[in-house]
C-alpha cells in the first residue's frame, strides 16, 4: 500500500512537469504580448565581456562579429584564462586583451577580473561566450529593455549551424526553453531564465551579486538569476537581441553536456524553494512562478523518466491498471 502511494506521488511529480507548460501557454495566450519601445536617444556605455579558458581559436571570429555591431559606445574585454595569447593581435582600440597572472578557472572570477580592469566605469555589461557570434543590432535591442527600467536582460540564443542530427536536437531543446522559459515566463509577468551568455546587466547589480560570493564550477547563471529574482527584480527577455551559439556536434559532447546539466540542477534546484517562499512573503507573482520553474528537472531528464513510468506501469501494473496508467503517460 505504501509502495503504491509513493509510486503514485512520484508519477504525479513527473507528470506535472509535462502538463504545466500547457497551463503556461494558455496563460500566455490570455495575457497577450506587451510591446516595449526605445525611450532614450543616447547610447548606454557597455562592457562586452568575453571569457576563454585554455582555448583561443574562436576568439578572432567572436571579436570580428562584435566589432561589426551597429553601436559605438562599448569596449570589448577578452579574458584569456590559462591561455597562450601570443597569436592574438587586435588593432582596434575597442578591444582590451587581458590575461590573468593566476589561473582563475571560474566564470565569475573572469567576469570580476574584467570589471576590475575596466578602462572606464561602464554602466552596463553583457556576457558573451568565446564561441558566440552576435547580431549587428544586439546592443540596440538590449537597450530597449534597459530604457524601460529593467536591470537584467536575456537575449535569444540561436544555433550557428545545424549540420548534424545531434546539433539539431540540441537546437530544438533551445527552442523549447527560449519559448517557455523566456518569452512565456516574461509575458506572464515573471522573469526569463538566464542562458549563460547573450545576457546583460547593470554593472552594479552583477558586482553586488558576486563580490562576496566566490563561485566555482558550472552554474553561475543559475546562482545569478536566483540572486536577481530574490531581490524581486524581473529578468527581461529580448527576442531580437540575438546571439549565435555553437551547438553540440557529437555524442561525447552531448553526454558530457547532459551530465553537467544534471549535476548543476541537483546542486541548485533547491534555490527554487527559497524563492517560492519569498514569493508568498512578498506576494510576488514574479518570485512564485520563477521559483516553481527552478524546481523543474532538465527537459531530457523528465522525458526519460516519463518513458520509464510508461514501461513500468505496462509491465508491473496489471492488465487494467497498468494499461490505463500507461495510456495516460502515452497521451501526455
Amino acid at each position: 500500500m505504501i509502495v503504491n502511494i509513493l509510486w503514485l506521488l512520484f508519477q504525479v511529480l513527473i507528470g506535472y512537469n509535462l502538463v504545466f507548460p500547457i497551463f503556461l501557454y494558455a496563460g500566455y495566450l490570455l495575457a497577450g504580448r506587451r510591446t516595449f519601445v526605445k525611450i532614450r536617444a543616447d547610447e548606454y556605455d557597455y562592457a562586452v565581456i568575453v571569457t576563454a579558458y585554455e582555448q583561443t581559436d574562436l576568439l578572432p571570429a567572436v571579436v570580428g562579429s562584435l566589432l561589426k555591431m551597429e553601436y559605438s559606445n562599448y569596449l570589448i574585454y577578452l579574458v584569456c584564462d590559462n591561455c597562450d595569447i601570443s597569436n592574438l593581435h587586435f588593432a582596434d582600440e575597442r578591444v582590451v586583451l587581458l590575461r590573468p597572472e593566476k589561473v582563475l578557472a571560474s566564470n565569475t572570477r573572469s567576469h570580476l577580473y574584467a570589471i576590475s580592469n575596466f578602462k572606464r566605469p561602464h554602466e552596463l555589461l553583457t556576457i558573451i561566450d568565446s564561441d558566440n557570434l552576435v547580431d549587428r543590432r544586439y546592443l540596440k535591442e538590449l537597450n530597449v529593455y534597459f530604457d524601460n527600467g529593467f536591470h537584467a536582460v536575456q537575449g535569444q540564443r540561436r544555433s550557428k549551424s545545424l549540420e548534424t542530427t545531434i546539433a539539431s536536437l540540441d537546437a530544438a531543446r533551445d527552442l523549447y526553453y527560449h519559448f517557455f522559459d523566456g518569452k512565456v515566463m516574461f509575458a506572464l509577468g515573471s522573469s526569463a531564465t538566464l542562458a549563460g551568455s547573450g545576457m546583460a546587466f547593470k554593472t552594479a547589480l552583477y558586482v553586488e551579486s558576486f563580490i562576496n560570493h566566490d563561485l566555482q564550477g558550472a552554474g553561475f547563471d543559475k546562482v545569478l538569476q536566483a540572486k536577481i529574482v530574490s531581490r524581486n527584480l524581473r529578468i527581461a527577455y529580448a527576442p531580437a537581441a540575438v546571439v549565435y551559439d555553437e551547438k553540440t556536434a557529437n555524442r561525447t559532447q552531448l553526454e558530457n553536456q547532459r551530465s553537467r546539466w544534471i549535476n548543476t540542477w541537483f546542486k541548485y534546484f533547491s534555490l527554487g524553494f527559497s524563492i517560492i517562499a519569498r514569493g508568498f512573503t512578498n506576494l510576488s507573482w514574479n518570485q512564485f512562478l520563477f521559483g516553481t520553474i527552478l524546481l523543474r528537472p532538465p527537459l531530457f531528464l523528465f522525458i526519460l523518466l516519463s518513458i520509464l513510468c510508461f514501461i513500468i506501469n505496462l509491465i508491473f501494473g496489471g492488465l487494467a491498471y497498468g494499461c490505463g496508467s500507461s495510456l495516460f503517460w502515452l497521451l501526455e
